[in-house]
């Protein structure tokens, strides 16, 4: 290992450097995802540099006092096997000294991450395509008014494992190919999701709903955004209804992860979770 190599918090610019070897690693992460990123936790996201040349990358957000999320654990291709990824790992690790760690793993890393103290608790299944058929629904989803984001924040956070307000008002914002909406009946929110444009199509997520019609309603009012380009949503599979939803609409399982827990496994209702926030943040 290189004398000059250290593990840093990222400066301004390095996320993005890293979500672009996110993309090489065909993660497909979304174009604007750094700008809510960091507001989930500025402190939370790291790189292994030598000198001031970045290697590879972690990110450990922390919500609350109980609760961190691993993700964008890459080192570039061209430092590999040379030990950088162990001593980035560590160093992200330790940030989270006292807190439950939830990561998504893929197949092929989920032994080390057993060995490293994860243990199982749902699979998740990348469901997608175009969508072949529209959603039906008995209600109607309307698009989230920046100004109307407090009780949208409530509702989530009885579905996350912490609250993340400042993450949720920079991700739910309106920009060009990204677009939130909110379902509610008897003025009462029932469920709440968002699209975003990713280099290859569009991902769906979050998208939590109390039920099925809640979350066809959401769908068809977010679905139009992607302008028959493919969507992507990632589906605990405990949730049947949200399978049975994806595959109604003609999508197809095209990718699979672990979720992982260092600690005690926080109690997320997964019959409300029809689509995960991200791979990255949970």
């Amino acid at each position: 290992m290189n004398s000059e190599f250290a593990v840093r918090s990222m400066r301004p610019g390095e996320l993005e450097l890293v979500l672009e070897w996110a993309r090489q690693e065909d993660w497909n992460p979304g174009l604007d995802d750094s700008l809510a990123f960091i507001e989930a936790d500025p402190s939370g996201f790291f790189v292994g540099s030598i000198g001031e040349v970045p290697v590879g990358s972690i990110s450990v957000v922390k919500y609350g006092d109980s609760f961190a999320f691993l993700g964008l654990y890459i080192v570039h291709p061209d430092f590999r096997g040379k030990g950088y990824g162990k001593a980035i790992w560590e160093a992200g690790i330790a940030t989270a000294k006292g807190r439950t760690i939830g990561l998504d793993g893929v197949a092929a890393q989920q032994d080390n991450y057993r060995k490293a103290g994860f243990e199982p608790a749902y699979t998740t299944i990348r469901y997608g395509g175009v969508a072949t058929s529209s959603p039906t629904s008995t209600l109607a989803a309307q698009p989230v008014l920046d100004s109307r984001l407090e009780g949208l924040q409530r509702y989530d956070s009885a579905i996350f494992p912490q609250p993340r307000d400042a993450f949720l008002a920079a991700w739910c914002t309106g920009r060009k190919g990204r677009r939130s909406a909110v379902v509610r009946k008897s003025h009462k929110i029932r469920g709440y999701g968002t699209i975003r444009r990713c280099y290859e199509g569009y991902k769906i997520g979050p998208l939590f709903a109390n039920d099925t019609d809640s979350a066809a309603a959401l769908l068809a009012e977010l679905i139009p955004e992607a302008k028959g380009a493919a969507i992507f949503i990632d589906i605990p599979t405990e949730n049947r209804e949200a399978v049975a939803l994806a595959e109604g609409l003609g999508l197809q399982p095209v990718f699979e992860t672990m979720r992982m827990y260092r600690g005690p496994a926080p109690a997320i209702p997964l019959k409300h979770v029809f689509g995960v926030t991200t791979l990255e943040l949970g």
